[in-house]
């Protein structure tokens, strides 16, 4: 299958650091495990090859996770409004923000905490061997991410064997946690923060990544010591927690998530990298 695309690029946007289970190809495709099925895509141009294990509404799934249906020409109208942004967002053209799984969204950025972005994955990959239902595809061997059902029992002993140190006991409360809390997709934004932030290990940067990454609320922003970094230095805002919060609502509003994104992808990604 293929679909034809505009100002998207597969590659910066799955090697970003939103997602924890991509994995390269010899032939410079990507595999990537949704929920339900193995996904493989390669980007040529403005077409994205597209092959799967399972191929039920493919097109509509693929273009759901990569948030191809959102006019991004639209949000970086309304976010353009300096040479500051301008430049961001041009450094970060064709970058997308990712619709993943909310469940899997909860434990992989539980884990995320104090780690890197290898050690994250195979914690991760680990979890998914321990508790995940077995697929194969093309002769290979995956694990999917295990639902609620199949992991609810996990004890801490058995969660530990996965190396996720000591956020073992942080996974345990959210899974113990998971069926008493509320409808996150009914909640505000905010409200969503709170109730997320009742979890043992989920702070506001976490319950952050969750809502943009996991619940396509795009007016959540993670902030890490790259944004505050960026934001401190261009305009000139007192380097603390509060005062870039501040700011970033009042500049960004309902698309800060998508604009904090820009400043990291384009700052840690691009940049850092040039």
């Amino acid at each position: 299958m293929q679909i034809k695309v505009n100002n998207f690029k597969l590659k910066e946007t799955l090697l970003s650091g939103q997602c924890f289970r991509v994995f390269k190809n010899e032939d410079s495709s990507f595999t990537i495990i949704l929920k339900d099925r193995i996904v493989i895509l390669k980007q040529i141009e403005d077409v994205i090859i597209i092959d799967s294990n399972n191929r039920d509404d493919l097109e509509n799934v693929v273009k759901e996770y990569f948030d191809l249906n959102r006019d991004y020409k639209k949000i970086n109208k309304q976010l353009q409004t300096d040479n500051i942004m301008k430049n961001v967002i041009e450094l970060s053209s064709g970058y997308r923000i990712m619709n993943q799984n909310p469940f899997e969204m909860c434990i992989s950025y539980i884990i995320s905490q104090n780690n890197n972005v290898k050690r994250i994955s195979n914690s991760i990959e680990k979890i998914c061997f321990k508790y995940g239902k077995k697929i194969i595809y093309n002769e290979k061997e995956y694990y999917m991410f295990p639902s609620y059902d199949e992991i609810k029992d996990a004890d801490i002993n058995s969660l530990r064997e996965t190396g996720i140190g000591f956020r073992d006991k942080y996974i345990k409360d959210f899974l113990d946690k998971y069926s008493q809390l509320k409808d996150i997709n009914k909640l505000s934004t905010n409200d969503a923060l709170e109730e997320l932030m009742t979890i043992k290990g989920i702070g506001l940067k976490v319950a952050s990544c969750i809502l943009l990454f996991g619940y396509k609320r795009l007016d959540s922003f993670p902030i890490d010591t790259w944004v505050k970094k960026f934001i401190s230095e261009n305009y000139e805002i007192k380097n603390d927690q509060k005062s870039i919060e501040q700011f970033t609502k009042e500049k960004f509003g309902k698309y800060s998530g998508v604009a904090i994104q820009y400043m990291y992808h384009s700052q840690r990604n691009i940049k850092n990298k040039q």
